[in-house]
This record gives C-alpha cells, structure tokens and sequence, in this order.
C-alpha cells in the first residue's frame, strides 16, 4: 500500500468583481430591457403580421337572441301537460295557420297538441279543453281550424290560447 498522498489540489482564484457604481449599473439595466424591449416588438409584429382582416368581436363573442324563460312547473295531469307542452312548442317552434305544420315546421293549434300527445286519451281531452277555451275567447267559434286560421294573430295569442286551455284541463282533472 502506497503511503504517499495526493497533493492538495490548489485552492481556487477568485477574481474579485469589479465594483460598478450607480450609473454604471443603470447603463447594464437600460441595456437589459431595451433588448428585452426589442424583442417584444418583434414578437408583437410576427404575431399580428398575418392577421388578414381586422378582428370582427360579433363572430367571437355571441349572447342568445332571446334569454329562455324559466322552465314552468309541468302539471300532473295528461291533458293539461299535453297542452303546456304544445304552448312551449309553438312558443320555440313557431306557429302558423292554413296547415297543420308548414315547411319551416311551426305546428298550428291542433298539429301541436298532436305532437306533445303521449297517448290519444290525452289528446282528446287537451283538444276538448281547448275547443272550450276558443268559445270562451272568440263567442260563435266552434272548431279549432276557425280559431287558428281567422281569429288568432300572433304566435304568442296561440301560445296564450294553449295555456288558458292547460290551466282549465288542470282544474277538470284531465
């Protein structure tokens, strides 16, 4: 076994640093961030130099037209939640006269209480209702053609109509 040592390595040289004053370390900063500056201005130009047309904000930011109205709390009976749900149709849908569904599909009175049915028993029973409700609206009015395609105006005189309809089957039990 070798007795001898390694020689201690030789301690390391530190240069001092020079000592800058104020004006000096400002001069370094003002360098620092006008290269720093620079290369934001660059990167700003590259980044907008493709854009081909101005921003247009109404084809990124869009809002509905309509703000949708609270969901109502359906009724328990088949007749009268058949009718709530043909009044919800017409009000999203559309409503029109002269046919039953025309070729934007808005539904007439009928063609949406047909539509909302889950069984014909309800259907007959939410036509009924409604029938009542027109003769009570519109006196010497006997059929539901008559009303949707002479008396009635607007979509939202239909959907009124459809409600009227829902709360008096409600009341009835049907």
């Amino acid at each position: 076994m070798d007795t001898t040592t390694a020689p201690a390595p030789a301690p390391a040289t530190t240069t001092p640093r020079p000592v800058l004053d104020l004006e000096a370390r400002m001069a370094a900063v003002e360098a620092a961030m006008a290269v720093r500056l620079e290369l934001a201005a660059l990167a700003l130009a590259v980044d907008s130099r493709h854009a081909s047309a101005p921003l247009d904000l109404a084809d990124v930011i869009t809002v509905p037209l309509e703000l949708p109205e609270p969901e109502e709390e359906p009724y328990g009976t088949p007749a009268a939640a058949t009718l709530q749900r043909a009044a919800r149709r017409l009000r999203t849908g559309g409503w029109c006269q002269g046919t039953e569904r025309d070729p934007s599909g808005a539904l007439c009175l009928a063609g949406a209480i047909r539509a909302e049915a889950p069984t014909g028993a309800a259907e007959s029973d939410a036509l009924a209702a409604l029938v009542d409700v027109i003769r009570q609206h519109f006196p010497g009015v006997d059929t539901i053609p008559e009303a949707n395609d002479h008396r009635l105006r607007t979509t939202a005189a239909a959907v009124r109509i459809l409600g009227d309809a829902a709360t008096l089957a409600d009341a009835r039990g049907l």
